[in-house]
């Protein structure tokens, strides 16, 4: 996995083969604003696992991957799990085909309510060709809380 912590707002910088779900960690480098060593992003991107990635502070986080070839997206699947504090949180996803320009694809927010709403999954059906550069903004607590940005998985086919 090659991975960089990078600022909140840093703009990218430059730098195939597809299954039914992306191995990021062969064919992207990943940018992150923060991450907790016990939870870092690799976990974010394998099914099999429950803990995900966790920011290391409160407040926007952002997720950054950067392709080393364009390539086409069909399916993002985002889970998003939350059994501790209740809170709304907005996340927002973005793309890129030249690694500058990015487009707004989906701005959502969801209502954390523990124990009984803790799970936000999400499964869009897309049809992004030449993508260089996929980007989800995570705040992960509207109203300014103390509450830190976490991913169970990301998954893009």
């Amino acid at each position: 996995m090659r991975k960089r912590i990078i600022a909140q707002n840093a703009p990218y910088s430059p730098i195939g083969n597809r299954a039914k779900w992306l191995n990021v960690e062969r064919f992207a480098q990943v940018e992150i604003s923060s991450e907790d060593p016990a939870y870092p992003i690799e976990l974010a991107f394998r099914a099999d696992m429950e803990t995900g990635w966790r920011a290391a502070e409160a407040g926007e986080q952002v997720i950054r991957l950067l392709f080393d070839e364009a390539l086409r997206i069909e399916r993002i699947r985002i889970v998003f799990h939350e059994i501790e504090i209740p809170r709304m949180q907005e996340f927002v996803l973005h793309w890129s085909p030249d690694g500058h320009n990015f487009r707004e694809l989906v701005r959502q927010q969801y209502t954390f309510s523990p124990p009984h709403t803790s799970e936000e999954v999400e499964d869009f059906r897309v049809d992004l060709t030449g993508v260089t550069a996929f980007e989800l903004r995570i705040i992960p607590d509207i109203s300014g809380g103390s509450a830190r940005a976490s991913l169970t998985e990301l998954r893009l086919g």
